[in-house]
C-alpha cells in the first residue's frame, strides 16, 4: 500500500467515524406540543400542571439526560375549527408528540392528521370511547375512557334496581359517544335509556329549559347528565326552576361536575342548594407521596401567580402525560433512533394557495415513538401509568361522591376489577375479582330525602295498556264489570298484582267486551289482541288450539282437572253412623251369612269339641257368638298330639 492510498484510507475512516458519532449524538432540545383550551375549567388547571411537569422533567437528570424538553402550546379556544387550525400550525414546528387535544371533537379531526404525519397524540381529557377505534392508531388516551365511566353509571343504576334512565347530554362527539356507551352498559344490566335529551352545543338557558321540560314529561326520574364542564351548571339552574331537584328525582352526573367542584374549591359555589343530592363520579387517583408533593407544588405556584381556580383530577393526568412523553423520548433516543422529519409527497400547495401544507412534515420515527409510548410503565401522580392490550390505561377506577349543602362526601368507589365498593380500588386490585358484594354508603337524595327513590312515575303523555275484559253474565267472581273502567274479580286481582311487580310504570286501561247479559265470544277477544285492537286480555280464558295459533297465553293460575260434582245436604250426627256405608238389606244378608257360617261350624264341631256341646240354649248362644265374633277375631283350631 502506497503513502497516498494510506492517507486516503485514513481520511475515509475518519469521515465514517464522524458520521457515526453524529448519528449517535442526542439532540440538545426536543419539541413537544400541547393543545387545549386555556380559558376553561380543565384548561386552567391543566396548563399549570403541564408547565410544572416540563420543569420537573428538565430538572431530573435520570430522564432525557443532556436533552431539554421544549413545550409549544396552542389554545383551541373551545372551537373545533380553531382547534384544528391551531393543531396544524403546531405540527409545523416539528413536534414529536402532542399533549392533547382536550376536546373529543378536535381529537376526531386531528387524529387523521396525526395518522398521516406519524405524530402521537396523548389526550388527558378527550374521553369519547370511539376515539379508541383502530382507525386512530396514533391517538393515546392518558385518562380514563367514558367506556368505563358509563359502566360505573350502569353499576349504580343496577345497585338501586332502577331499570330506565333519561340521558341528558351535549349533542357532539363527546356526548353522543358517552351516551352510546351508556346504552350498551345498561343493556348488560337489563336496563335501558328510555329517553335521550340532546342539548345542542352553546345552548342558552331557554333552550335547556325546554329540553328539560320535555324530559320531565317522561316516566323515568333517573337523570344521567353527560355534558361539558363549562356549560353544565346551567342545567341544574334550569332543573331547579322546573322543580326537578325535588324528592323523587335521581341525578347521576359524570366526572365533569367533579372537575367544576374541585376547580371552584367552594369559593365560586357559595350556594349549592340547587345541586344537593346529586351523585357525581370522579376519576380515582390513589393517595401517594408523589401526588401530595405535586399538589403542594401546584398550590404554591398557583398562589404566587394569583391563579384562583383549583386543582382537579384532569390536572393529574396532564402532568403524567408529560412524563409519559419524556420517558418514551428517552427510550427512543437510547435505542439509537434519531429525530428526523421528511416531506410528505402527498402534501403540496396548489397554485396560489396560502395554506402552506408543504410545511407539514412526517416524523420519520413516529411509529417507533408510538411503540415506546405503548410500553410505558411507571408510577405517577395518578397511580400506575401503563397501557393495556386494548390501549386503555390499566386499573380504571372512579370515586363516587354525594353532593351536600356546602360540599360533597365520598360514598364509595367503582373499579373495573370489583365493581362498587367502599374499599379503595388499589386495595381490591391486590385481591381476586369479586363483583358479588356491591356496597355503597347511604346517600342524601334531592329534597334532603334519605329514602331511595323508586326512579319512575306515570308519564303525562304516555299511552295506557289496553286490556280487554269479558263482560259476561256468569261466574262474576272471576271477572265482572260495574261500569266503564270499574272491573273486579279474581282474574283482575291476579293481573293487578303482576303489574305491581314490574320495575317500571305501566298504566292500564280496562276495556269491557260484551253487554253483561250473555257471554261474549272468548276467541273473538283473543282475535282482537292478535289484531292489535287490544294489547292484552284478562279473564277466565281457556287455552284452546284456535287461540294459541294467533296469540300467547300465560301459564294457568287456576288449578284445572277432572272433578266430581255431587249435591251437598245437611246430615245430623248419630251414634249409628257406622251403619251408613251399607243399606239395611245388605246388613241383613251379611248377618244371615254369619249365622249360616256358625251353623256349619256347629255341625262340624259339636261332636268332637266340648265347647259346642251342652243344653240347646247354650248351643244356640254358641252358634250366634261364634258367628258375630268372626267379624273381629280370626279363629284357629288347636289340637294336641301325643306320641
Amino acid at each position: 500500500m502506497g503513502a497516498a492510498q494510506l492517507v486516503a484510507w485514513f481520511l475515509a475512516f475518519a469521515a465514517a467515524a464522524g458520521v457515526v458519532s453524529a448519528a449517535g449524538a442526542r439532540p440538545s432540545e426536543v419539541a413537544v406540543g400541547a393543545l387545549f383550551t386555556y380559558d376553561s375549567t380543565i384548561g386552567h388547571a391543566a396548563r399549570l400542571a403541564i408547565e410544572l411537569a416540563v420543569d420537573d422533567v428538565n430538572a431530573d437528570g435520570t430522564v432525557l439526560s443532556g436533552t431539554k424538553l421544549s413545550l409549544k402550546s396552542r389554545d383551541t379556544n373551545c372551537s373545533a375549527f380553531i382547534g384544528t387550525v391551531e393543531a396544524l400550525q403546531l405540527m409545523e414546528e416539528n413536534v414529536v408528540a402532542v399533549i392533547g387535544p382536550q376536546s373529543s371533537g378536535i381529537g376526531h379531526v386531528i387524529s387523521h392528521v396525526a395518522n398521516e404525519l406519524h405524530i402521537p397524540l396523548l389526550s388527558f381529557a378527550a374521553t369519547d370511547p370511539t376515539l379508541s377505534a383502530l382507525e386512530y392508531p396514533y391517538f393515546l388516551r392518558t385518562t380514563i375512557s367514558d367506556y368505563f365511566q358509563m359502566n360505573a353509571v350502569a353499576s349504580i343504576v343496577d345497585y338501586y334496581q332502577w331499570k330506565r334512565v333519561t340521558a341528558i347530554y351535549v349533542d357532539d362527539d363527546y356526548g353522543r359517544g358517552g351516551v352510546s356507551a351508556l346504552g350498551d352498559a345498561l343493556a348488560s344490566k337489563r336496563a335501558m335509556i328510555s329517553y335521550k335529551a340532546a342539548i345542542p352545543p352553546n345552548s342558552n338557558s331557554d333552550v335547556i329549559s325546554d329540553i328539560l321540560f320535555t324530559a320531565n314529561m317522561m316516566e323515568s326520574r333517573v337523570m344521567v347528565v353527560h355534558v361539558n364542564p363549562d356549560t353544565g351548571m346551567r342545567i341544574f339552574s334550569a332543573a331547579n326552576e322546573l322543580r326537578m331537584m325535588a324528592t323523587g328525582y335521581v341525578w347521576i352526573v359524570t366526572d365533569w361536575l367533579a372537575a367544576v367542584l374541585d376547580s371552584s374549591a367552594s369559593r365560586d359555589l357559595k350556594d349549592m342548594s340547587h345541586i344537593r343530592g346529586l351523585i357525581v363520579l370522579r376519576q380515582h387517583t390513589p393517595e401517594s407521596d408523589v401526588k401530595n408533593e405535586f399538589i403542594s407544588k401546584w398550590n404554591t405556584v398557583a398562589h404566587n401567580r394569583s391563579i384562583t381556580s383549583g386543582l382537579n383530577s384532569y390536572s393529574f393526568y396532564a402532568y403524567d402525560s408529560v412524563w409519559t412523553v419524556a420517558r418514551a423520548i428517552d427510550q427512543f433516543l437510547n435505542s439509537g433512533q434519531q429525530i428526523n422529519f421528511s416531506t410528505d409527497p402527498k402534501l403540496h400547495d396548489s397554485n396560489g394557495s396560502t395554506l402552506r401544507l408543504s410545511t407539514l412534515k412526517i416524523f420519520d420515527g413516529g411509529e417507533q415513538m408510538l411503540q415506546q409510548l405503548l410500553l410505558t410503565n411507571f408510577t405517577g401522580v395518578t397511580g400506575p401509568v401503563q397501557f393495556g392490550s386494548d390501549g386503555h390505561l390499566v386499573r380504571p377506577a372512579y370515586d363516587i361522591l354525594n353532593v351536600g349543602g356546602s360540599g360533597y362526601r365520598l360514598i364509595g368507589y367503582w373499579s373495573n376489577h370489583s365493581g362498587l365498593s367502599v374499599a379503595a380500588p388499589e386495595i381490591l386490585y391486590q385481591k381476586p375479582p369479586n363483583t358479588s358484594a356491591q356496597q355503597l354508603y347511604n346517600v342524601l337524595w334531592p329534597g334532603d330525602s334519605t329514602t331511595t327513590p323508586k326512579g319512575w312515575v306515570f308519564r303525562n303523555n304516555g299511552k295506557a295498556l289496553r286490556v280487554g275484559v269479558p263482560n259476561k253474565a256468569s261466574f262474576k267472581d272471576l271477572v265482572s264489570s260495574r261500569g266503564p273502567g270499574n272491573v273486579t274479580g279474581y282474574c283482575i286481582d291476579v293481573f293487578n298484582a303482576a303489574i305491581k311487580l314490574l320495575p317500571y310504570p305501566t298504566p292500564v286501561q280496562f276495556v269491557t267486551i260484551g253487554d253483561g247479559t250473555k257471554n261474549p265470544s272468548y276467541i273473538g277477544i283473543v282475535q282482537m289482541v292478535a289484531a292489535n285492537i287490544l294489547d292484552a286480555a284478562v279473564g277466565d280464558f281457556a287455552i284452546v288450539r284456535n287461540g294459541t295459533a294467533i296469540s300467547e297465553y300465560t301459564q294457568p293460575y287456576v288449578e284445572a282437572g277432572l272433578v266430581i260434582v255431587a249435591p251437598v245436604k245437611q246430615i245430623n250426627p248419630s251414634a249409628w253412623a257406622f251403619l251408613k256405608p251399607f243399606t239395611l238389606e245388605m246388613w241383613c244378608v251379611t248377618g244371615a251369612l254369619f249365622i249360616l257360617v256358625g251353623i256349619v261350624v256347629w255341625l262340624l264341631e259339636h261332636r268332637i269339641n266340648e265347647e259346642f256341646r251342652g243344653s240347646p240354649r247354650q248351643q244356640v248362644i254358641t252358634i250366634f257368638w261364634f258367628s258375630f265374633s268372626t267379624m273381629f277375631t280370626s279363629h284357629t283350631r288347636h289340637r294336641n298330639y301325643r306320641a
